[in-house]
Protein backbone atom coordinates (compact mmCIF):
# COMPACT_ATOMS: atom_id res chain seq x y z
CA UNK A 1 0.00 0.00 0.00
CA UNK A 2 2.60 2.33 1.24
CA UNK A 3 4.81 1.65 -2.32
CA UNK A 4 1.61 2.47 -4.46
CA UNK A 5 0.98 5.74 -2.69
CA UNK A 6 4.61 6.49 -3.11
CA UNK A 7 4.13 6.15 -6.75
CA UNK A 8 1.59 7.91 -7.26
CA UNK A 9 2.94 10.88 -5.25
CA UNK A 10 6.08 11.32 -7.67
CA UNK A 11 3.63 10.88 -10.89
CA UNK A 12 1.33 13.53 -9.45
CA UNK A 13 3.38 16.46 -9.33
CA UNK A 14 4.91 15.53 -12.43
CA UNK A 15 1.65 15.52 -14.19
CA UNK A 16 0.75 19.30 -13.09
CA UNK A 17 4.09 20.33 -13.98
CA UNK A 18 3.47 18.68 -18.06
CA UNK A 19 -0.10 20.39 -17.65
CA UNK A 20 1.00 23.96 -17.43
CA UNK A 21 -2.16 25.41 -15.97
CA UNK A 22 -1.93 28.51 -13.75
CA UNK A 23 -2.34 28.85 -9.86
CA UNK A 24 -5.57 30.12 -9.22
CA UNK A 25 -4.38 33.39 -7.63
CA UNK A 26 -0.43 34.69 -8.99
CA UNK A 27 -1.36 38.08 -8.18
CA UNK A 28 0.00 37.61 -4.39
CA UNK A 29 3.43 35.29 -4.73
CA UNK A 30 4.20 35.10 -0.76
CA UNK A 31 2.11 33.42 1.23
CA UNK A 32 2.22 31.60 4.86
CA UNK A 33 -0.23 30.56 7.10
CA UNK A 34 -0.93 27.16 9.63
CA UNK A 35 -2.28 23.86 9.28
CA UNK A 36 -4.32 21.23 11.59
CA UNK A 37 -5.30 17.52 11.32
CA UNK A 38 -4.42 14.21 12.41
CA UNK A 39 -1.60 12.14 11.90
CA UNK A 40 -1.46 7.79 11.68
CA UNK A 41 1.74 6.07 12.53
CA UNK A 42 3.15 2.95 10.93
CA UNK A 43 6.11 1.74 12.48
CA UNK A 44 8.18 -0.71 10.84
CA UNK A 45 9.25 -3.54 13.37
CA UNK A 46 10.55 -6.64 11.99
CA UNK A 47 10.66 -8.30 15.14
CA UNK A 48 7.58 -6.75 16.91
CA UNK A 49 3.83 -6.61 16.21
CA UNK A 50 3.64 -2.80 17.74
CA UNK A 51 0.26 -1.79 18.39
CA UNK A 52 -0.66 1.73 18.11
CA UNK A 53 -2.88 4.49 19.73
CA UNK A 54 -3.21 6.57 16.63
CA UNK A 55 -5.43 8.97 18.29
CA UNK A 56 -3.47 12.27 18.10
CA UNK A 57 -3.53 16.07 17.05
CA UNK A 58 -1.08 17.52 14.22
CA UNK A 59 -0.54 20.77 13.14
CA UNK A 60 2.28 23.19 11.81
CA UNK A 61 3.20 26.38 9.67
CA UNK A 62 4.21 27.09 6.25
CA UNK A 63 5.18 29.77 4.29
CA UNK A 64 6.02 29.66 0.56
CA UNK A 65 6.79 31.86 -2.50
CA UNK A 66 4.94 31.16 -5.74
CA UNK A 67 7.81 31.20 -8.67
CA UNK A 68 5.64 30.09 -11.11
CA UNK A 69 1.62 30.54 -12.22
CA UNK A 70 1.65 27.02 -11.18
CA UNK A 71 4.69 26.06 -8.98
CA UNK A 72 5.73 27.62 -5.29
CA UNK A 73 8.53 26.57 -3.17
CA UNK A 74 7.58 26.12 0.13
CA UNK A 75 9.20 25.56 4.07
CA UNK A 76 7.54 24.93 6.87
CA UNK A 77 7.42 23.14 10.92
CA UNK A 78 4.84 20.29 10.99
CA UNK A 79 4.25 18.39 14.91
CA UNK A 80 3.20 15.43 13.66
CA UNK A 81 1.89 14.24 17.12
CA UNK A 82 2.79 10.97 19.05
CA UNK A 83 1.50 7.25 19.14
CA UNK A 84 1.62 5.40 21.88
CA UNK A 85 1.93 2.22 21.96
CA UNK A 86 -0.80 0.28 23.58
CA UNK A 87 1.04 -2.51 25.70
CA UNK A 88 2.05 0.61 27.59
CA UNK A 89 5.69 -0.07 26.78
CA UNK A 90 6.48 3.70 25.17
CA UNK A 91 5.38 6.27 22.70
CA UNK A 92 6.82 7.66 19.64
CA UNK A 93 6.51 11.24 18.50
CA UNK A 94 7.42 13.34 15.28
CA UNK A 95 8.68 16.89 14.21
CA UNK A 96 10.52 18.73 11.66
CA UNK A 97 11.25 20.65 9.13
CA UNK A 98 9.46 21.02 5.26
CA UNK A 99 11.20 21.45 1.90
CA UNK A 100 8.71 20.58 -0.63
CA UNK A 101 7.87 22.40 -4.30
CA UNK A 102 4.01 22.94 -4.52
CA UNK A 103 2.28 21.96 -8.17
CA UNK A 104 -0.40 23.42 -8.81
CA UNK A 105 -3.47 23.10 -11.62
CA UNK A 106 -6.53 25.60 -11.49
CA UNK A 107 -9.77 24.37 -11.99
CA UNK A 108 -11.35 27.42 -11.90
CA UNK A 109 -10.54 30.97 -10.61
CA UNK A 110 -11.24 30.19 -7.21
CA UNK A 111 -10.16 26.35 -6.69
CA UNK A 112 -6.51 24.60 -7.26
CA UNK A 113 -5.88 20.97 -7.09
CA UNK A 114 -2.19 20.83 -6.17
CA UNK A 115 1.01 17.74 -5.63
CA UNK A 116 3.55 18.69 -2.89
CA UNK A 117 6.94 16.82 -3.17
CA UNK A 118 10.37 17.20 -1.09
CA UNK A 119 11.99 16.41 1.70
CA UNK A 120 11.70 16.24 5.68
CA UNK A 121 14.04 16.83 8.14
CA UNK A 122 12.84 15.13 11.53
CA UNK A 123 13.51 14.88 15.09
CA UNK A 124 11.86 10.89 16.18
CA UNK A 125 11.79 10.71 20.04
CA UNK A 126 11.02 7.43 21.66
CA UNK A 127 9.87 8.16 24.89
CA UNK A 128 7.97 6.15 27.93
CA UNK A 129 10.51 2.95 27.87
CA UNK A 130 10.68 3.24 23.86
CA UNK A 131 13.90 3.40 22.00
CA UNK A 132 15.30 4.16 18.74
CA UNK A 133 14.77 8.20 19.01
CA UNK A 134 16.43 9.17 15.54
CA UNK A 135 16.94 12.20 13.16
CA UNK A 136 17.40 12.67 9.84
CA UNK A 137 16.27 13.24 6.43
CA UNK A 138 13.22 11.67 5.05
CA UNK A 139 10.81 12.27 1.90
CA UNK A 140 7.60 13.50 1.95
CA UNK A 141 4.95 13.52 -0.65
CA UNK A 142 1.17 14.94 -0.67
CA UNK A 143 -1.91 16.01 -2.55
CA UNK A 144 -4.98 19.00 -1.48
CA UNK A 145 -7.18 21.19 -3.15
CA UNK A 146 -7.20 24.70 -2.00
CA UNK A 147 -9.74 27.24 -2.42
CA UNK A 148 -9.28 31.43 -2.41
CA UNK A 149 -11.84 32.74 -0.51
CA UNK A 150 -10.50 36.36 -1.99
CA UNK A 151 -7.22 37.54 -3.15
CA UNK A 152 -5.52 37.38 0.33
CA UNK A 153 -6.89 34.09 2.00
CA UNK A 154 -7.40 30.77 0.99
CA UNK A 155 -8.17 27.35 2.83
CA UNK A 156 -6.60 24.01 2.26
CA UNK A 157 -7.85 20.31 3.03
CA UNK A 158 -4.48 18.59 1.89
CA UNK A 159 -3.17 14.78 2.78
CA UNK A 160 0.64 14.40 3.15
CA UNK A 161 2.72 11.14 3.34
CA UNK A 162 6.04 10.93 5.04
CA UNK A 163 8.37 7.99 4.62
CA UNK A 164 10.49 6.31 6.94
CA UNK A 165 10.50 8.78 9.51
CA UNK A 166 12.57 7.23 12.11
CA UNK A 167 11.56 3.54 11.27
CA UNK A 168 7.64 4.87 10.77
CA UNK A 169 5.72 5.84 7.41
CA UNK A 170 3.40 8.63 8.98
CA UNK A 171 0.15 10.51 7.35
CA UNK A 172 -1.23 13.60 7.64
CA UNK A 173 -4.64 14.71 6.69
CA UNK A 174 -5.70 18.35 7.63
CA UNK A 175 -6.93 21.85 6.48
CA UNK A 176 -5.10 24.75 6.75
CA UNK A 177 -5.55 28.13 6.24
CA UNK A 178 -3.13 30.84 4.19
CA UNK A 179 -2.71 34.50 3.86
CA UNK A 180 -1.03 35.89 0.46
CA UNK A 181 0.28 39.25 -0.17
CA UNK A 182 3.22 41.05 -2.41
CA UNK A 183 1.33 41.58 -5.39
CA UNK A 184 2.56 44.70 -7.02
CA UNK A 185 0.29 48.03 -6.90
CA UNK A 186 -1.71 48.27 -9.94
CA UNK A 187 -0.40 50.17 -12.70
CA UNK A 188 -2.63 53.93 -12.73
CA UNK A 189 -2.75 54.78 -16.11
CA UNK A 190 -2.02 58.81 -16.15
CA UNK A 191 -5.70 60.64 -16.47
CA UNK A 192 -4.99 61.49 -20.28
CA UNK A 193 -6.00 65.68 -20.89
CA UNK A 194 -7.53 66.46 -24.14
CA UNK A 195 -7.19 70.47 -24.93
CA UNK A 196 -8.90 71.92 -27.68
CA UNK A 197 -6.72 72.55 -31.21
CA UNK A 198 -8.14 75.27 -32.99
CA UNK A 199 -7.18 75.57 -37.01
CA UNK A 200 -8.09 77.78 -39.54
CA UNK A 201 -8.96 76.78 -43.13
CA UNK A 202 -8.52 80.00 -45.46
CA UNK A 203 -11.07 79.50 -48.32
CA UNK A 204 -10.55 81.86 -51.07
CA UNK A 205 -12.70 85.13 -52.25
CA UNK A 206 -15.05 83.27 -55.42
CA UNK A 207 -16.38 86.38 -58.09
CA UNK A 208 -18.23 85.97 -61.11
CA UNK A 209 -19.54 88.68 -63.95
CA UNK A 210 -22.81 87.62 -65.29
CA UNK A 211 -23.17 89.42 -68.60
CA UNK A 212 -26.80 90.98 -69.73
CA UNK A 213 -28.57 91.92 -73.34
CA UNK A 214 -29.17 95.96 -73.40
CA UNK A 215 -31.95 97.02 -71.67
CA UNK A 216 -32.71 93.49 -69.90
CA UNK A 217 -32.97 91.66 -66.59
CA UNK A 218 -33.00 88.28 -67.83
CA UNK A 219 -30.29 85.92 -66.78
CA UNK A 220 -29.63 83.36 -69.72
CA UNK A 221 -29.64 79.35 -69.26
CA UNK A 222 -25.99 79.54 -69.95
CA UNK A 223 -24.81 81.83 -67.09
CA UNK A 224 -27.64 80.34 -64.56
CA UNK A 225 -25.58 77.60 -64.84
CA UNK A 226 -22.55 79.20 -64.10
CA UNK A 227 -23.82 79.63 -60.65
CA UNK A 228 -22.78 76.33 -59.70
CA UNK A 229 -19.97 76.77 -57.43
CA UNK A 230 -21.52 79.75 -55.76
CA UNK A 231 -24.41 77.23 -54.41
CA UNK A 232 -21.86 74.54 -53.54
CA UNK A 233 -20.38 77.23 -51.41
CA UNK A 234 -23.34 77.99 -50.09
CA UNK A 235 -24.39 74.47 -49.45
CA UNK A 236 -21.26 73.11 -47.59
CA UNK A 237 -20.35 76.56 -45.74
CA UNK A 238 -23.41 77.51 -43.22
CA UNK A 239 -21.45 81.14 -42.45
CA UNK A 240 -20.96 81.89 -46.10
CA UNK A 241 -22.55 84.58 -48.03
CA UNK A 242 -23.26 86.12 -51.19
CA UNK A 243 -23.45 89.53 -52.69
CA UNK A 244 -25.30 90.06 -55.92
CA UNK A 245 -24.49 93.46 -57.61
CA UNK A 246 -26.34 94.97 -60.37
CA UNK A 247 -25.24 97.58 -63.14
CA UNK A 248 -25.86 99.38 -66.20
CA UNK A 249 -24.11 101.16 -69.12
CA UNK A 250 -24.84 104.94 -69.08
CA UNK A 251 -27.49 104.72 -71.77
CA UNK A 252 -31.10 106.24 -70.55
CA UNK A 253 -32.29 108.19 -67.54
CA UNK A 254 -30.01 107.13 -63.97
CA UNK A 255 -33.04 106.70 -61.74
CA UNK A 256 -34.29 104.41 -64.75
CA UNK A 257 -31.39 102.45 -64.76
CA UNK A 258 -30.60 102.18 -61.01
CA UNK A 259 -34.12 100.66 -61.61
CA UNK A 260 -32.44 98.04 -63.80
CA UNK A 261 -29.63 97.10 -62.10
CA UNK A 262 -31.44 96.24 -59.06
CA UNK A 263 -33.82 94.01 -61.23
CA UNK A 264 -30.97 92.43 -62.95
CA UNK A 265 -29.21 91.75 -59.13
CA UNK A 266 -32.59 90.24 -57.93
CA UNK A 267 -33.24 87.83 -61.11
CA UNK A 268 -29.31 86.81 -60.42
CA UNK A 269 -30.22 85.84 -56.52
CA UNK A 270 -33.32 84.42 -57.50
CA UNK A 271 -31.35 81.92 -60.28
CA UNK A 272 -29.42 80.85 -56.73
CA UNK A 273 -32.15 80.60 -54.61
CA UNK A 274 -34.04 78.48 -56.75
CA UNK A 275 -32.07 75.52 -55.63
CA UNK A 276 -31.27 76.38 -52.30
CA UNK A 277 -32.99 76.63 -49.13
CA UNK A 278 -31.08 79.46 -47.28
CA UNK A 279 -31.80 82.37 -45.18
CA UNK A 280 -32.07 86.03 -47.46
CA UNK A 281 -29.86 87.20 -45.34
CA UNK A 282 -27.34 84.50 -47.14
CA UNK A 283 -27.76 86.29 -50.76
CA UNK A 284 -27.79 89.98 -50.46
CA UNK A 285 -28.70 91.68 -53.47
CA UNK A 286 -28.45 95.05 -54.33
CA UNK A 287 -28.38 97.60 -57.53
CA UNK A 288 -25.53 100.35 -58.27
CA UNK A 289 -27.38 102.02 -61.95
CA UNK A 290 -24.26 103.56 -63.82
CA UNK A 291 -22.51 104.48 -60.92
CA UNK A 292 -19.25 101.65 -61.01
CA UNK A 293 -18.66 101.17 -64.57
CA UNK A 294 -15.53 98.73 -65.67
CA UNK A 295 -15.13 100.22 -68.98
CA UNK A 296 -16.10 103.08 -71.20
CA UNK A 297 -19.32 104.05 -72.23
CA UNK A 298 -18.63 105.39 -75.53
CA UNK A 299 -17.90 102.07 -76.99
CA UNK A 300 -20.36 99.57 -78.06
CA UNK A 301 -17.57 97.05 -76.63
CA UNK A 302 -17.17 98.62 -72.89
CA UNK A 303 -21.03 99.34 -72.89
CA UNK A 304 -21.45 95.57 -73.30
CA UNK A 305 -19.07 95.09 -69.98
CA UNK A 306 -20.89 97.42 -67.99
CA UNK A 307 -24.68 95.64 -68.32
CA UNK A 308 -23.76 93.11 -65.95
CA UNK A 309 -24.18 91.38 -62.34
CA UNK A 310 -20.81 91.17 -59.96
CA UNK A 311 -21.63 87.87 -58.01
CA UNK A 312 -18.98 88.39 -55.06
CA UNK A 313 -18.28 85.22 -52.30
CA UNK A 314 -16.16 86.74 -49.50
CA UNK A 315 -12.88 84.88 -48.48
CA UNK A 316 -13.93 82.58 -45.47
CA UNK A 317 -12.22 81.91 -41.94
CA UNK A 318 -13.21 78.41 -41.17
CA UNK A 319 -12.09 77.32 -37.70
CA UNK A 320 -12.25 73.63 -36.97
CA UNK A 321 -11.83 72.70 -32.82
CA UNK A 322 -9.67 69.68 -32.74
CA UNK A 323 -9.63 67.45 -29.19
CA UNK A 324 -5.92 66.44 -29.02
CA UNK A 325 -4.00 65.11 -25.68
CA UNK A 326 -2.24 67.83 -24.02
CA UNK A 327 1.66 67.68 -24.42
Amino acid sequence: MANIMKKTFLVLPLALLVSGAVNAATDNPFYAGARLGNSFYDIKDSTNNIELDNKNLSGGVFAGYQITPWFAGEVGYTNLGSASVTNGQGKFTAQGADLVGKFSYAINDKIDVFGKLGAFYYDWNAKNGATGSDNGWASTAGVGAEYYINNNVSTRVEYQYYKDVGGADIQFAGVSLAYHWGAPAPVVAPEVVYVDQVSVATIDELKLAVPFAFDSSKITTGDAAQLAPFEARLNQYPDATITVVGHTDSKGPEAYNMKLSEKRAEAVAQALRTHLNVGSDRIISEGRGELDPVAPNDTAKGRAENRRVDIIAPELNIETVTQVVAQ
